[in-house]
């Protein structure tokens, strides 16, 4: 045999083992055949509660329902005059949360990426203080296998570094985290942290996660182990929404995104209950998640329970329901369409849940959550989903970090409550400890606070006055009406006034030396309070702040690098 032959052969076989070692995971760009084996449909057979409640709804703890959505656009939704397209979207069933019970006019994410932030808001903490800094890519083969042979989590990052790009403003791939070897423990949120669930739980809560959960597949890490009776999702950040070739959906593909890339040869179409065999869901995933919700209310009706629904719409790929983007044919941009289809099966997801919880007699003892993981992504491409804010997921400008928050209580929050001040994903933490009952953790820092005296005017001020976010050497502050940028790449301190300039357009740093020296002082004292991030990141990718990617580069335009 030739030696190419044999070279060949030796790599295929070598990538093929490796794959189907790791073949739990995603971002390997290896041929179906190696994937997990999904099987079809199965039902779901919630855990029912008692037959007939010991107390009426309106007598026992109050039911509390958290739904995220994932890379939802602070413009995505009609509550504030906006929406997909101009507006030719509208989200009733969204904006009705925020309509009927208090809306956070200063909602901020925990963090500008998927996994921080949901860290932030599982455990009521900054994630940094626990060494979850960057979302988990990392892939390794089993203990068993040759160490160091294949990392494909090096391949995936040196794949997106090399990625073509006319912009001056080049991916940097960290050849020294690369050449490390592999971590022991496991990416996500250690066990030690308390969550959200394990905290009801201790309260007679029962427990439900649907959806995505992005925060550790290793045991120990998973929803069922963090204090979740039930968990039925997906523990990857991120699935397809239907088979790429079904006749039922509508695709838009970013030729110019190296993520969207993987994902479209990678992601399969998948849950699992409670850690079990991964299985075909019976439809489009949003409203399979949406069906699956109001089947677990059905089953919960008769004692207190807490769903964690976490949308992962409209996360790419962009995937659209074939009926809802034929129902909006005023829409002409084919990729703005489809996500707007895309919206407008969550908004429909979202009513059913809120109509469920009416049928069953526990709309008005249910604390109704609704926010998104952090803002919308410029990978998509699409120019206006945070107006008329500047930046995107990944950056820290108000863009990135700056949700939509709302929260419904029609037993206690009086409809059209509106709350100005920053609060932070983490206080739902310590607002669902009030809201259960529950006692806060003593041994360690808990930096959400509770925001249900604020909500009733029992207590004045802002809820926070000083919030921190952090990806590495990137690092922002804001403290009362002052909010600081710290970038490496360009090295530069922003400093902009949010009550004169909400939008962050003036820079006026060179105006407020002592401003920016104090705020940079603050935020060293948090790196104090924080800890190493528990795993490297290897790539650092540029960001231009106001346009989407797959746009021409502009003259000195303003850029962050993201650290993951």
């Amino acid at each position: 045999m030739k030696r190419w032959m044999k070279w060949t052969l030796g790599i295929v076989g070598g990538l093929a083992v490796v794959g189907y070692a790791s073949k739990d995971y995603v971002f390997l760009h290896l041929p179906g055949w190696l994937a997990p084996h999904v099987y079809d449909n199965r039902p779901v057979n919630w855990q029912a509660g008692p037959a007939t409640a010991a107390l009426p709804a309106d007598q026992r703890p109050p039911n509390i329902v958290l739904i995220l959505a994932d890379d939802l656009g602070y413009n995505d939704i009609s509550f504030n005059g906006g929406g997909v397209a101009g507006g030719l979207l509208k989200t009733p069933n969204i904006d009705a949360i925020g309509h009927d019970g208090v809306t956070f006019a200063d909602g901020y994410a925990g963090n500008a990426t998927c996994a921080p932030s949901r860290a932030a808001l599982m455990t009521g903490r900054y994630p940094t203080r626990f060494g979850y800094e960057f979302t988990p890519a990392e892939v390794h083969p089993p203990k068993w296998f040759p160490s160091g042979l294949i990392r494909t989590d090096v391949a995936f990052s040196r794949n997106i570094a090399n990625f073509p790009t006319d912009w001056e403003h080049k991916t940097i791939f960290d050849e020294d985290a690369a050449r490390q070897p592999a971590t022991v423990a496991p990416k996500g949120v250690p066990g030690s942290e308390i969550t959200i669930a394990e905290l009801l739980r201790g309260r007679g809560y029962h427990t439900i996660h649907l959806g995505k959960w992005h925060l550790g597949e290793a045991k120990g890490m998973r929803p069922e182990d963090q204090g979740f009776d039930e968990s039925l999702g997906f523990m990857i950040g991120g699935q397809m929404y239907l088979p790429e070739n079904s006749p039922d959906v509508e695709n838009s593909k970013q030729d110019f995104d190296p993520i969207d890339k993987f994902l479209w040869a990678n992601l399969p179409f998948s849950v699992q209950y409670n850690g079990g065999d991964r299985f075909k869901p019976a439809r489009y995933m949003t409203d399979y998640l949406t069906d699956q919700a109001v089947a677990a209310i059905k089953a919960n009706r008769n004692r207190p329970f807490f769903m964690y629904l976490a949308y992962n719409a409209p996360h790419t790929p962009l995937q659209a329901l074939k009926a809802d983007y034929d129902a909006l044919p005023q829409i002409a941009d084919h990729r703005t369409r489809v996500y707007a289809a895309m919206i407008r099966a969550l908004d429909r997801g979202v009513g059913r849940v809120m109509a469920e919880l009416k049928a069953q007699g526990l709309d008005k003892n249910t604390l109704v959550i609704f926010t998104s993981d952090n803002g919308g992504a410029h990978y998509i491409g699409l120019p206006d989903i945070n107006r008329p804010y500047r930046g995107w997921k990944a950056t820290f400008f108000e863009g990135g970090v700056k949700v939509p928050f709302f929260m419904r209580w029609p037993a206690t929050i009086a409809p059209g409550t509106r709350i100005t001040g920053p609060v932070s994903h983490f206080d739902i933490f310590a607002t669902a400890s009030d809201v259960a009952g529950a006692t806060l953790p003593k041994d360690r820092a808990i930096d959400g606070v509770d925001l249900l005296p604020f909500i009733e005017s029992k207590k004045t001020g802002m809820p926070h006055n000083t919030l921190f976010w952090r990806d590495g050497p990137y690092r922002v502050v804001r403290d009362g009406d002052w909010k600081l940028q710290l970038l490496d790449l360009p090295h530069v301190a922003l400093l902009y006034d949010m009550k004169a300039d909400p939008t962050e357009r003036r820079d006026v740093a060179a105006l407020h030396p002592d401003v920016v020296a104090r705020l940079k002082g603050l935020i060293a004292g948090h790196d104090r309070e924080s800890i190493k991030s528990a795993w490297p990141s290897l790539i650092r990718s540029p960001i231009a702040i106001d346009r989407p990617l797959g746009t021409k580069p502009r003259p000195g335009e303003t850029y962050i690098y993201w650290s993951n």
